[in-house]
Protein backbone atom coordinates (compact mmCIF):
# COMPACT_ATOMS: atom_id res chain seq x y z
CA UNK A 1 0.00 0.00 0.00
CA UNK A 2 0.84 3.51 -0.88
CA UNK A 3 2.19 5.67 1.90
CA UNK A 4 0.53 8.84 0.51
CA UNK A 5 2.04 11.11 3.47
CA UNK A 6 5.60 9.94 3.00
CA UNK A 7 5.26 10.82 -0.91
CA UNK A 8 7.70 14.29 -1.81
CA UNK A 9 6.50 17.67 -1.65
CA UNK A 10 7.90 20.42 -4.12
CA UNK A 11 6.76 23.61 -3.00
CA UNK A 12 9.35 23.56 -0.60
CA UNK A 13 7.21 25.15 2.60
CA UNK A 14 8.16 24.05 6.01
CA UNK A 15 5.36 23.57 8.30
CA UNK A 16 5.64 24.57 11.90
CA UNK A 17 2.19 22.93 12.91
CA UNK A 18 0.51 19.91 11.89
CA UNK A 19 -1.40 17.61 13.41
CA UNK A 20 -5.10 16.82 15.61
CA UNK A 21 -7.12 19.39 17.23
CA UNK A 22 -9.64 19.36 19.39
CA UNK A 23 -9.87 15.63 20.72
CA UNK A 24 -12.47 15.05 23.23
CA UNK A 25 -10.09 12.13 25.53
CA UNK A 26 -10.68 11.05 29.00
CA UNK A 27 -7.32 11.24 30.82
CA UNK A 28 -6.38 10.81 34.79
CA UNK A 29 -4.21 13.70 36.48
CA UNK A 30 -2.97 13.96 39.56
CA UNK A 31 -5.26 14.94 42.59
CA UNK A 32 -3.68 16.22 46.20
CA UNK A 33 -6.22 14.69 48.04
CA UNK A 34 -7.97 11.95 46.22
CA UNK A 35 -4.62 10.70 44.56
CA UNK A 36 -5.70 10.60 40.80
CA UNK A 37 -9.08 12.55 39.42
CA UNK A 38 -10.19 10.93 36.20
CA UNK A 39 -11.39 14.61 33.92
CA UNK A 40 -12.27 14.92 29.97
CA UNK A 41 -10.07 16.71 28.30
CA UNK A 42 -9.83 18.28 25.31
CA UNK A 43 -6.31 18.07 23.31
CA UNK A 44 -4.60 19.18 20.30
CA UNK A 45 -1.13 17.65 19.29
CA UNK A 46 1.58 18.54 16.47
CA UNK A 47 4.50 18.09 14.99
CA UNK A 48 6.50 19.85 12.27
CA UNK A 49 6.22 18.54 8.71
CA UNK A 50 9.86 20.02 6.57
CA UNK A 51 8.94 21.12 3.08
CA UNK A 52 9.85 17.60 1.28
CA UNK A 53 7.35 15.33 2.62
CA UNK A 54 3.59 15.97 1.77
CA UNK A 55 2.14 14.91 4.81
CA UNK A 56 1.95 13.67 8.42
CA UNK A 57 0.19 10.65 9.99
CA UNK A 58 -2.50 11.95 11.95
CA UNK A 59 -3.78 8.45 13.48
CA UNK A 60 -0.69 7.86 15.28
CA UNK A 61 -1.52 10.93 17.55
CA UNK A 62 -4.41 8.92 19.37
CA UNK A 63 -2.22 6.09 19.29
CA UNK A 64 0.07 7.62 22.02
CA UNK A 65 -2.84 9.37 23.46
CA UNK A 66 -3.78 5.17 24.35
CA UNK A 67 -0.53 4.86 25.15
CA UNK A 68 -0.34 7.48 28.26
CA UNK A 69 -3.76 7.45 28.66
CA UNK A 70 -3.51 6.54 32.60
CA UNK A 71 -0.30 8.29 32.96
CA UNK A 72 -0.40 12.16 32.08
CA UNK A 73 0.53 14.49 34.31
CA UNK A 74 3.35 17.37 35.16
CA UNK A 75 5.76 14.41 35.53
CA UNK A 76 4.90 12.60 32.07
CA UNK A 77 4.52 15.56 29.65
CA UNK A 78 8.55 15.53 28.35
CA UNK A 79 8.38 11.70 27.87
CA UNK A 80 5.21 12.26 25.69
CA UNK A 81 6.63 14.76 23.62
CA UNK A 82 9.70 12.63 23.00
CA UNK A 83 7.43 9.86 22.22
CA UNK A 84 5.17 11.94 19.35
CA UNK A 85 8.48 12.85 17.79
CA UNK A 86 9.73 9.22 17.77
CA UNK A 87 6.60 7.80 16.32
CA UNK A 88 5.98 11.01 13.61
CA UNK A 89 9.43 10.83 12.83
CA UNK A 90 9.56 14.60 14.02
CA UNK A 91 12.12 17.26 14.96
CA UNK A 92 9.57 19.21 17.40
CA UNK A 93 6.51 17.77 18.86
CA UNK A 94 4.03 20.41 20.35
CA UNK A 95 0.81 19.12 23.08
CA UNK A 96 -2.08 21.16 24.61
CA UNK A 97 -4.34 19.47 27.17
CA UNK A 98 -7.43 21.41 28.33
CA UNK A 99 -9.47 19.95 31.13
CA UNK A 100 -11.92 20.65 34.49
CA UNK A 101 -10.05 20.25 37.14
CA UNK A 102 -12.51 19.95 40.47
CA UNK A 103 -12.19 20.64 44.37
CA UNK A 104 -14.23 19.78 47.08
CA UNK A 105 -15.04 22.94 49.31
CA UNK A 106 -16.73 23.17 52.45
CA UNK A 107 -18.84 26.63 53.00
CA UNK A 108 -16.91 29.07 55.45
CA UNK A 109 -19.99 28.75 58.52
CA UNK A 110 -22.03 26.15 57.50
CA UNK A 111 -19.36 24.17 56.46
CA UNK A 112 -21.89 22.71 53.43
CA UNK A 113 -19.05 21.01 50.49
CA UNK A 114 -19.44 20.83 47.00
CA UNK A 115 -17.34 20.21 44.04
CA UNK A 116 -15.62 23.70 42.73
CA UNK A 117 -14.63 23.72 39.18
CA UNK A 118 -11.22 25.48 37.62
CA UNK A 119 -10.12 25.36 34.23
CA UNK A 120 -6.64 23.94 33.69
CA UNK A 121 -4.18 23.56 31.22
CA UNK A 122 -0.90 21.52 30.48
CA UNK A 123 1.40 23.25 27.29
CA UNK A 124 4.89 21.75 25.91
CA UNK A 125 6.77 21.94 23.10
CA UNK A 126 10.35 20.16 22.58
CA UNK A 127 12.69 19.10 19.86
CA UNK A 128 14.76 17.25 21.61
CA UNK A 129 17.53 19.37 22.34
CA UNK A 130 15.25 21.94 24.71
CA UNK A 131 11.79 21.32 26.18
CA UNK A 132 9.29 23.93 27.61
CA UNK A 133 6.20 23.24 29.72
CA UNK A 134 3.62 25.28 30.88
CA UNK A 135 0.65 24.72 33.22
CA UNK A 136 -2.28 26.86 33.28
CA UNK A 137 -5.13 27.81 35.60
CA UNK A 138 -8.03 29.52 35.65
CA UNK A 139 -9.64 31.12 39.05
CA UNK A 140 -12.69 32.70 39.76
CA UNK A 141 -12.58 34.69 42.59
CA UNK A 142 -14.43 38.20 43.91
CA UNK A 143 -13.59 41.20 44.07
CA UNK A 144 -14.83 44.49 46.12
CA UNK A 145 -14.43 47.59 44.65
CA UNK A 146 -11.97 50.16 46.89
CA UNK A 147 -13.21 53.17 44.56
CA UNK A 148 -17.27 52.65 45.58
CA UNK A 149 -16.66 51.60 48.84
CA UNK A 150 -14.81 54.78 49.71
CA UNK A 151 -16.96 57.30 48.13
CA UNK A 152 -20.64 55.18 49.11
CA UNK A 153 -22.54 56.30 52.31
CA UNK A 154 -23.71 52.15 51.99
CA UNK A 155 -22.06 49.05 50.34
CA UNK A 156 -19.73 49.04 47.22
CA UNK A 157 -20.16 47.24 44.21
CA UNK A 158 -18.30 43.75 44.10
CA UNK A 159 -17.89 41.27 40.78
CA UNK A 160 -17.12 38.07 39.78
CA UNK A 161 -13.72 38.09 38.42
CA UNK A 162 -10.95 35.60 36.87
CA UNK A 163 -7.30 35.29 37.76
CA UNK A 164 -5.50 33.49 35.13
CA UNK A 165 -2.19 32.21 36.07
CA UNK A 166 0.77 30.51 33.78
CA UNK A 167 3.65 28.83 35.06
CA UNK A 168 7.31 27.61 34.49
CA UNK A 169 8.60 25.82 36.82
CA UNK A 170 11.78 23.49 37.81
CA UNK A 171 10.31 20.86 39.93
CA UNK A 172 6.68 19.04 40.32
CA UNK A 173 4.34 21.52 42.12
CA UNK A 174 0.26 20.28 43.30
CA UNK A 175 -2.60 22.82 41.32
CA UNK A 176 -4.18 23.32 44.76
CA UNK A 177 -1.42 24.80 46.04
CA UNK A 178 -1.50 27.48 43.45
CA UNK A 179 -5.61 27.85 43.50
CA UNK A 180 -5.18 28.70 46.94
CA UNK A 181 -1.95 31.06 46.70
CA UNK A 182 -5.03 32.68 43.74
CA UNK A 183 -8.08 32.68 45.95
CA UNK A 184 -6.12 34.55 49.16
CA UNK A 185 -5.03 36.74 46.86
CA UNK A 186 -8.76 38.25 46.03
CA UNK A 187 -10.89 40.13 48.30
CA UNK A 188 -13.40 36.74 48.38
CA UNK A 189 -12.97 33.18 47.47
CA UNK A 190 -15.88 31.99 45.81
CA UNK A 191 -18.23 28.51 45.96
CA UNK A 192 -20.52 26.50 44.43
CA UNK A 193 -22.73 25.90 47.44
CA UNK A 194 -23.39 28.92 49.99
CA UNK A 195 -26.17 28.88 52.90
CA UNK A 196 -27.51 32.12 54.09
CA UNK A 197 -24.78 32.34 56.95
CA UNK A 198 -21.99 31.22 54.35
CA UNK A 199 -23.42 34.40 51.89
CA UNK A 200 -23.08 36.77 54.66
CA UNK A 201 -19.36 35.78 55.68
CA UNK A 202 -18.39 35.61 52.21
CA UNK A 203 -20.07 39.47 51.62
CA UNK A 204 -18.78 41.06 54.41
CA UNK A 205 -15.03 39.28 53.60
CA UNK A 206 -14.98 40.91 50.68
CA UNK A 207 -16.39 44.28 52.14
CA UNK A 208 -13.62 44.10 54.34
CA UNK A 209 -10.75 43.48 51.78
CA UNK A 210 -11.55 45.82 48.90
CA UNK A 211 -9.51 45.28 45.79
CA UNK A 212 -8.78 46.91 42.06
CA UNK A 213 -7.60 44.34 39.32
CA UNK A 214 -4.36 45.78 39.70
CA UNK A 215 -4.17 45.02 43.15
CA UNK A 216 -4.81 41.00 42.69
CA UNK A 217 -2.19 40.92 40.27
CA UNK A 218 0.28 41.84 42.24
CA UNK A 219 -0.70 40.42 45.37
CA UNK A 220 -0.39 37.25 43.13
CA UNK A 221 2.73 38.30 41.69
CA UNK A 222 3.92 38.76 44.88
CA UNK A 223 3.56 35.29 46.18
CA UNK A 224 4.86 34.19 43.36
CA UNK A 225 7.76 35.59 43.46
CA UNK A 226 8.87 33.89 46.64
CA UNK A 227 9.00 30.62 45.71
CA UNK A 228 12.08 29.91 43.38
CA UNK A 229 10.48 26.55 41.85
CA UNK A 230 8.60 29.39 39.03
CA UNK A 231 11.26 30.34 37.02
CA UNK A 232 8.64 32.45 35.03
CA UNK A 233 5.16 33.20 35.02
CA UNK A 234 2.23 35.63 33.65
CA UNK A 235 -0.52 36.44 35.85
CA UNK A 236 -4.02 38.69 34.31
CA UNK A 237 -7.39 38.73 35.59
CA UNK A 238 -10.54 40.25 34.36
CA UNK A 239 -13.21 41.51 36.58
CA UNK A 240 -16.72 41.48 34.97
CA UNK A 241 -18.17 44.65 36.11
CA UNK A 242 -21.71 44.44 37.78
CA UNK A 243 -22.30 48.55 36.88
CA UNK A 244 -20.55 49.00 33.44
CA UNK A 245 -21.04 47.09 30.22
CA UNK A 246 -17.14 46.30 30.01
CA UNK A 247 -14.63 44.37 32.08
CA UNK A 248 -11.77 45.49 33.75
CA UNK A 249 -8.50 44.13 33.08
CA UNK A 250 -4.85 43.80 34.23
CA UNK A 251 -1.49 41.71 33.42
CA UNK A 252 1.65 41.42 34.90
CA UNK A 253 4.50 38.48 34.20
CA UNK A 254 7.99 37.71 35.52
CA UNK A 255 11.26 38.57 33.32
CA UNK A 256 14.54 38.49 34.34
CA UNK A 257 14.63 41.62 35.67
CA UNK A 258 11.67 40.96 37.70
CA UNK A 259 8.38 42.61 36.56
CA UNK A 260 7.44 44.60 33.87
Amino acid sequence: MVDIQNLKDHRKIDIQKVGVKGIKYPVIVLDKANGTQHVNATINMYVNLPHRFKGTHMSRFVEILNEYRGRININTFRMILQRIREKLNAESSHIEIRFPYFIEKAAPVSRAKSLMEYECSFCGEGNGETNDFLVGIAVPVTTACPCSKEISDMGAHNQRSEVRVTLRFKKFFWIEDVIKLVEESASSEIFSLLKRSDEKYVTEMAYQNPMFVEDVVRSVAEKLNKDPNFTWYSVEAENMESIHNHSAYAYTEKTETGNR
